[in-house]
């Protein structure tokens, strides 16, 4: 079985790589996007088989030599270890060929907003913000959705907030959503059916920061969506941030009704925010995070608040892969 499975990766990786160097293929610029990404995709497990090649030579060798040379410790801890080394690579082998999130690559927009609590929700969603910030510089966009997916859903806090005076532990909480951002080639929308209105931006109370309309809100007609947008001091990039959020909603929309019949595989990021609908709890008394879909706690609340959610993902990864391996096993 994991030999057949081995020869399919070496086969299709061959075949990858000769399609990488195809003039026909380099000279199609899309058709040659989608063989990248899929040699990119495939190298980590063919390089896992590459490994398993290598172990299994080792332990060939060493059988044929005990048969022929009668018992040597050396040649059996040689061989031991060999074997060890083949299951590990065959676990390793069939996870990376655990069929993909098909938006793992994708960059990502995250909205991030106070639920339950008040001012405190409104204080916490601004340190989610701050934390998430500072893990996107990690990694660079490409990929970004195979992390920040896990993000999206309400993280809950348990702290003193800076305006409790009686000292007294509050529990808030803040939701994340996360979404794939969309490409021309994944949702197209029809210049047709949007309404574009701008406006002056204005700050706090109502009052003007801009004296030409440089605000634009951009209505989808078919769905209703309406994105507004006024970060910008340019009307155009207000439009173009705006039309690039709009994308994102209308592809998410989409790949919802599409995946209707998978939706009991997915989880449901926000909800209604409230307290028990946590994916994470911050404890500050106890310095502690716990991620409730994986039962992992980890004794490192500063560093977490710093970004540094390695540990965390890469459990939630794992995760994902056995239970999309388990599928694929029923199926």
């Amino acid at each position: 079985m994991i030999e057949d499975l081995v020869k399919q990766i070496e086969s299709r990786f061959a075949e990858l790589g000769e399609q990488m160097t195809d003039a026909e293929v380099i000279s199609d610029r899309e058709r040659y996007a989608v063989v990248g990404r899929a040699y990119r995709q495939l190298e980590p497990a063919a390089k896992l088989a590459t490994q398993w090649r290598e172990a299994q030579s080792t332990a060939d060798g060493a059988e044929e030599l005990l048969t022929q040379e009668g018992e040597d410790p050396e040649l059996r801890d040689e061989l031991t270890r060999a074997r060890e080394r083949i299951e590990e690579l065959e676990e390793g082998i069939r996870m990376a060929m655990v069929e993909r999130d098909p938006n793992d690559d994708k960059s990502v927009i995250v909205e991030i907003q106070g639920g339950a609590g008040g001012d405190e929700a409104g204080l916490w969603a601004g340190d989610l913000y701050r934390m998430l910030g500072k893990y996107t510089f990690a990694i660079k966009g490409g990929g970004a959705y195979s992390v920040f997916k896990f993000e999206g859903g309400t993280h809950r806090v348990q702290r003193v907030p800076q305006t409790e005076s009686q000292g007294r532990v509050h529990t808030s909480t803040a939701t994340v959503a996360v979404l794939p951002e969309a490409e021309e080639v994944d949702v197209h929308v029809d210049p047709n059916d949007l309404q574009i209105d701008v406006y002056r931006s204005s700050g706090p109370g109502g009052q003007s920061v801009n004296t030409t309309d440089s605000a634009v809100r951009v209505t989808h007609k078919p769905t209703g969506i309406i994105v507004s947008m006024q970060d910008e001091k340019s009307q155009l990039q207000n439009r173009d941030k705006a039309l690039r959020v709009l994308r994102a909603r209308i592809y998410d929309r989409a790949l919802a009704e599409q995946q209707a019949e998978l939706a009991a595989d997915r989880r449901s990021q926000v909800g209604t925010g409230d307290r028990a609908e946590k994916i994470r709890t911050y404890n500050y008394g106890e310095r502690r995070v716990t991620d409730h879909r994986i039962k992992l706690t980890v004794h490192n609340l500063d560093d977490v608040l710093e970004g540094q959610l390695d540990e965390i993902t890469a459990a939630l990864q794992a995760d994902e892969k056995r239970q999309r391996l388990q599928a694929q096993a029923a199926a």
